[in-house]
């Protein structure tokens, strides 16, 4: 097992936005071990995302799926597409265990959401759980914080 670097970690998160900024999902769901989720609380500074209400908590299954009425012909919500733009400032890599090959990171960044004349921004940290498989690195988790998570926000259509 090589040893991943500090700039090995920051340049994966900054290829993961382009990837979702450029609409190359299949590539980005290949960055996901199998029993991943993508969990974004609903509450400040929430601690479980089973037993209190979540915007968002899903598996590969899941996220699959998102991807799929992304990509369909016959989603009519999405013509025209969907577009996303992810403004990250450099992140933080809060742990390296180069034994187990796990990392954690963590990332502010603004995100862009647009389609015809509508336009949203949201401010939020993010935090990857990343692990080393046969010398590549993995999304294990992925945890979006809100800086207003407790506003009401319409339909979020793609994924901060």
């Amino acid at each position: 097992m090589k040893n991943i670097s500090k700039d090995d970690l920051i340049d994966f998160l900054y290829e993961e936005v382009r990837m979702l900024d450029e609409g190359r999902y299949d590539e980005w769901l290949a960055l996901w071990l199998p029993d991943g989720h993508y969990w974004m609380p609903l509450e400040y500074k929430q601690t479980d995302p089973n037993l209190v209400t979540s915007y968002l908590y899903e598996d590969l299954f899941m996220l699959n799926l998102r991807i799929e009425r992304l990509n369909g012909e016959r989603t009519f919500s999405q013509k025209p597409k969907t577009r996303c733009h992810h403004v990250i400032q450099r992140p933080f890599i809060d742990s390296m265990d180069h034994e187990k090959g796990e990392y954690i990171t963590n990332t502010s960044m603004h995100y862009v959401e647009t389609r015809l004349d509508e336009q949203i921004l949201l401010a939020f940290t993010a935090t990857h759980e990343l692990k080393q498989i046969d010398g590549e690195i993995k999304i294990a988790n992925k945890r979006v914080d809100l800086v207003n998570c407790d506003a009401a926000f319409g339909n979020i259509q793609l994924l901060p």
